[in-house]
């Protein structure tokens, strides 16, 4: 059924959850971020699914999982503003596990429980007096904003206002978390006002916002994935293939990177340049290439000699080299 102008027929995409490693690499001035675990988030209702689990609940399951992989290791989990949760950030705390993450600027932020008066029945408050709404701080003229240096998109450095407390995040129903709140402003106004948590109070203000600025190398990896492997352009029909084809691409993401590392190390690993533009650092696309060319090389040295003048080269592969060159273009 087609939309028209008195009735419209929305169609939404596959949601996927996926956890990425921030990993520095050599030859990049940003950290990369590395496909560990992808899965599909169905949407309410589908299919015959006993049980319905939304995006929070997957991504609980999978920072349980990191952390039975590496239960002595520290981990920081950063998530953009659709994770921001309570149960999540409880959840994130009792795995022992510090999450980043953008916060509303309505968000109900509340003073610590004072004491409980002497003979007082009842059970004990679980917080204090609210505080004053982010909204209010923006607004104000007399908001003790603090200017911090921070590492900005680009590779750049960037100076920030920053205002930064402790206080308890509290949603109805639940128990209150304790978090670190900054409110960042940007002197320039290359960006508008914006708030994020962090479960670890002790974290200083420029490193929440390092780690904020780091969650964007993610959207790169899903936009280098769609240009070199085919992301989202799948077509399957089975339950199963699609569950199977967008992990294994992410994946292979991954494996491409390490063994460009490999390659970087044995001085393998080059920008590609072209007449039009000069890149300062090799890319995902220079990882792709070297390792075609890996794959081929190795294809037809196998019955040869790798130092041998003359490579034996069997019929089928000659075929093979000869339609790609003729496909080129």
């Amino acid at each position: 059924m087609r939309s028209s102008r008195k009735h419209v027929v929305k169609c939404f995409g596959l949601k996927w959850v996926a956890l990425m490693i921030l990993v520095p690499v050599p030859w990049s001035h940003r950290v990369w971020a590395l496909p560990v675990l992808t899965t599909l988030c169905w949407p309410e209702g589908a299919g015959r699914r006993a049980s319905h689990k939304t995006s929070i609940d997957l991504a609980r399951q999978m920072v349980l999982q990191v952390r039975r992989w590496l239960p002595e290791r520290e981990l920081i989990l950063v998530l953009d503003g659709g994770f921001a949760a309570v149960d999540l950030a409880r959840a994130c705390q009792r795995f022992q596990v510090t999450m980043i993450c953008r916060l509303r600027l309505d968000a109900a932020l509340y003073h610590p429980p004072g004491p409980q008066a002497p003979g007082k029945r009842g059970p004990k408050p679980k917080k204090g007096p609210r505080q004053r709404r982010l909204t209010e701080w923006a607004r104000r003229s007399d908001t003790p904003w603090e200017e911090v240096e921070v590492e900005w998109y680009g590779g750049r450095r960037k100076l920030m206002q920053v205002f930064s407390r402790t206080g308890l995040w509290h949603r109805r129903g639940q128990d209150p978390v304790a978090i670190r709140y900054v409110l960042a402003r940007d002197p320039e106004e290359e960006q508008p006002d914006a708030a994020y948590l962090c479960t670890d109070e002790g974290f200083a203000p420029e490193a929440i916002l390092k780690y904020v600025v780091q969650r964007w190398s993610l959207e790169v990896t899903f936009e280098e994935a769609r240009a070199h492997l085919g992301l989202e352009t799948q077509r399957q029909w089975s339950d199963l293939a699609i569950q199977r084809t967008t992990p294994v691409l992410l994946g292979l993401f991954s494996v491409v990177t390490l063994l460009a590392v490999q390659w970087h190390q044995a001085g393998l690993l080059v920008a590609e340049q072209t007449a039009w533009y000069e890149k300062e650092c090799p890319t995902f696309s220079d990882c792709m290439r070297l390792a075609r060319q890996q794959i081929w090389r190795s294809r037809i040295t196998a019955s040869s000699c790798p130092m041998a003048d003359v490579l034996q080269l069997p019929q089928t592969l000659l075929e093979a080299v000869i339609h790609g060159l003729s496909s080129v273009g």
